[in-house]
């Protein structure tokens, strides 16, 4: 955790109040001589609960500003998709010298039991992504760089405080792998957790992966310490078998679904207070006969109540109509269609959910962020 690792030497400027847990973050001030640590433990708290930065706290790194918002119109509210500008850090060659780097969040409105109005905020791990997924716009940018834990939780900060969105859920589903950038995403967990800092509940995050097997381990392990055993996972699984997730997902054939599967089992705690979400992108014409949800189901038996050992449901899924990226060799997929596959997976004895589409118009649902300038580079 970033507690057990905060044996820098006094910071040249002050620390960033989105870059710590509060402990680590007064006891820095407080060596600093920037502030005694109960100051700079009010300020920590007052900064993140209302937004108020204390004048001490001007020349340290805040949220990236705001470039740009789109808006969209659903049943439960309004989307909002933003841009933060980030510096450019160890970008590639590649990137053109006049490129900016910004990184793109979504609020998503929700509407929870008892008809009250919620928001999820998508927040993004990394500026692109390595795992070349086919229908991903991400994708087709490549890996840039890596986010830092105050640049992850940054996009909270001006969600909440800039934007005014009264964010309850976090979800780790937008720009980038998560396990590519496990360390920086288990440290902005940790802060988004922190009772003096954004407070949110463990439960109420959740770490999103394509599957890779070694950062699930790591995963894993921290979710089985105490205090951490409430974080949600998902896994976007988008086939229903090893050819066509091969094809759509390369990830896949260096990590097989039969190792995924068994690597997801083994995540402790599932069935216990905890189910793991298998996030299933449908594609028309690639992943949405009737003969693929049947496969899926099997697939996916060992996580249902029928299928386990002690009558226990260790996942769902989610069916998401797929977003098409800029330039798709592929529609999105018509309601009906949407409807039968999920109404299959349903008599097949899963636990199913459908998600409702959101910001597709203004490329802000779910596989569509991305920066087409850096998509374009050479």
């Amino acid at each position: 955790m970033v507690a057990d690792r905060i044996h820098s030497p006094v910071p040249a400027t002050p620390p960033s109040p989105l870059g710590l847990p509060a402990a680590p973050f007064a006891d820095a001030c407080a060596r600093a001589g920037l502030a005694p640590r109960d100051r700079a433990l009010d300020d920590y708290r007052a900064f993140h609960r209302t937004g108020a930065i204390a004048d001490w706290m001007n020349d340290a790194p805040l949220a990236g500003p705001i470039v740009r918002e789109q808006r969209e119109e659903v049943a439960e509210g309004t989307t909002v998709k933003f841009l933060q500008r980030i510096a450019r850090g160890a970008a590639p060659d590649s990137l053109p010298p006049h490129a900016a780097l910004n990184v793109e969040s979504v609020i998503i409105p929700m509407i929870g039991r008892g008809g009250a109005r919620t928001h999820t905020l998508c927040v993004s791990s990394q500026v692109g992504c390595a795992m070349g997924c086919e229908f991903c716009e991400t994708a087709r940018m490549g890996l840039v760089r890596s986010l830092t834990p105050s640049e992850i939780v940054g996009q909270w900060w001006a969600a909440r405080h800039i934007l005014g969105a009264p964010i309850r859920n976090i979800v780790f589903m937008g720009m980038g792998e998560p396990l590519d950038n496990l360390d920086a995403v288990l440290d902005a967990v940790a802060i988004l957790t922190d009772h003096d800092g954004p407070g949110l509940a463990m439960s109420r995050v959740t770490i999103s992966t394509v599957g890779r097997i070694d950062g699930l381990r790591r995963l894993a392990t921290a979710m089985d310490r105490p205090g951490w055993r409430r974080l949600g996972l998902a896994v976007s699984i988008n086939a229903p078998n090893d050819a066509i997730r091969s094809a759509i997902m390369p990830i896949n054939r260096a990590m097989p679904m039969a190792e995924l599967r068994d690597a997801v089992l083994a995540v402790p705690g599932l069935g216990r207070g905890r189910k793991v979400c298998f996030e299933y992108v449908l594609i028309p014409g690639v992943n949405d006969e009737p003969g693929h949800a049947d496969e899926l189901a099997d697939y996916l038996r060992p996580f249902t109540a029928a299928g386990s050992t002690d009558g226990l449901t260790r996942g769902m899924v989610n069916v998401i109509p797929y977003n098409p990226r800029r330039e798709s060799p592929w529609p999105a997929p018509d309601e009906a269609s949407v409807e039968r596959f999920v109404e299959r997976l349903d008599a097949a004895g899963l636990f199913v959910r459908r998600r409702r589409t959101k910001g597709r118009a203004m490329m802000g649902a779910c596989g569509q962020l991305g920066t087409d300038e850096i998509r374009r580079r050479k």
